[in-house]
């Protein structure tokens, strides 16, 4: 079979419209024979109802140590964008890669494939791993099950290169998250007998201001020393839609909300999600004591584990060896590299092209970020060997 370049490689994995919403097999299945084609070994992980999969590919020797490059498959819609040119085909332009995911992150993926089917070829002795996952943009829940798979298929790696658009800076630190759709059940009544009813709009209200009490009460302290790297430099909760109610003049029946919460790596993030669920508990159970129809459902909908900086880590130490950068880096988005570091990798961020082209319309990569990243992979390969 052919070797392909980066970028062939690149115009391939974008040729595919792998938004989040939809299944991602026809990528995976063009993948598994491109890199099975050049002997590289394949697995997959499915989700439940096998309409996606993730994919794990190892090349070089059968042993323990390998460095993972991280990517994931799945990208955001282009609904309601306005596009100057198909989303879903690479197009050069201004020294720019335009299409959905050249950026986020099919850039990266399309070096790390490229390094993977390079690896095997040229004979390695320290294996390369691919670990491309799905439902990364949904809440990376894709990624813990295929992380544990991979203990189960291959020999176990020691290194996570998580490719996300970093500039190709060495990221080794980020903030983690949760989230929580809050549905609050009132009982309707006209307004002029509000004692008789519920409203759920006034209730949520007392959730929300807890969110912003809780707020006052983070801010208030001194940040700690590795919150204080980060912009801003404390956990913040969020509420950032509400929808309820019926009319004026009748206590509403119901209303949604969510609470999003982004937490710095030595802030306790299990703590103030307890909290909030105490709080809505405690809600629930005054809401039904008034009226039984009444009451307070959580529902998790997304749990992001932080990257904690590493005192004398493998993978920052390697990435800064092939980059140069002695940089501290870190950022307040989250990624999968922390959901490696929860698994035993060393891990770190570092891939081409700025996060702030991500998910927009006209999402590009800039031509000299993917060259740049293809002499990082080109430097991880001559390590390897």
């Amino acid at each position: 079979m052919t070797k392909l370049t980066p970028r062939q490689i690149l115009d391939q994995l974008v040729s595919f419209p792998t938004v989040s919403r939809d299944s991602n097999l026809a990528l995976v299945e063009w993948l598994e024979s491109y890199l099975a084609g050049h002997g590289v070994r394949c697995f997959r992980h499915w989700n439940e109802d096998r309409t996606k999969a993730a994919l794990i590919a190892h090349s070089g020797p059968w042993v323990p140590g390998a460095v993972v490059l991280s990517g994931h498959s799945d990208v955001v819609p282009v609904d309601g964008q306005d596009w100057t040119s198909d989303p879903w085909t690479v197009v050069e332009r201004d020294g720019r890669l335009y299409g959905r995911g050249t950026c986020d992150m099919k850039g990266f993926v399309a070096l790390a494939v490229w390094a993977v089917v390079e690896a095997q070829a040229r004979g390695v002795a320290r294996p390369l791993q691919l670990a491309l996952s799905y439902d990364e943009e949904v809440g990376c829940t894709g990624a813990p099950p295929m992380i544990e798979t991979m203990q189960q298929v291959v020999p176990k790696g020691d290194i996570a290169l998580i490719g996300e658009p970093s500039g190709m800076k060495v990221i080794t630190g980020h903030k983690g998250g949760t989230g929580y759709a809050v549905h609050v059940k009132g009982y309707e009544v006209h307004s002029s007998l509000l004692p008789e009813g519920v409203s759920a709009v006034m209730e949520a209200a007392r959730l929300i201001q807890w969110v912003n009490d809780r707020n006052d009460a983070i801010q208030a302290r001194t940040p700690g020393a590795v919150g204080a790297r980060f912009h801003p430099p404390f956990t913040t909760l969020h509420v950032g839609r509400i929808q309820g109610g019926t009319a004026d003049n009748i206590t509403a029946a119901d209303c949604r909300f969510a609470v999003e919460m982004r937490c710095v790596p030595d802030d306790d993030i299990a703590a103030h999600a307890g909290a909030f669920r105490d709080a809505a508990m405690e809600l629930d159970r005054a809401l039904k004591a008034r009226r039984p129809e009444a009451g307070v459902r959580l529902d998790k909908f997304f749990d992001v584990s932080p990257l904690r900086p590493e005192a004398d880590g493998a993978a920052e130490a390697l990435a800064r060896v092939l980059t140069g950068d002695n940089a501290t880096g870190v950022v307040s988005y989250g990624t999968e590299a922390g959901q490696f570091q929860d698994a035993g990798y060393s891990a770190v961020v570092i891939g081409p092209g700025d996060i702030a082209q991500a998910h927009q319309a006209d999402e590009y990569l800039e031509v000299s970020q993917f060259e740049a990243g293809q002499r990082f992979m080109e430097r991880l390969l001559e390590r390897c060997a």
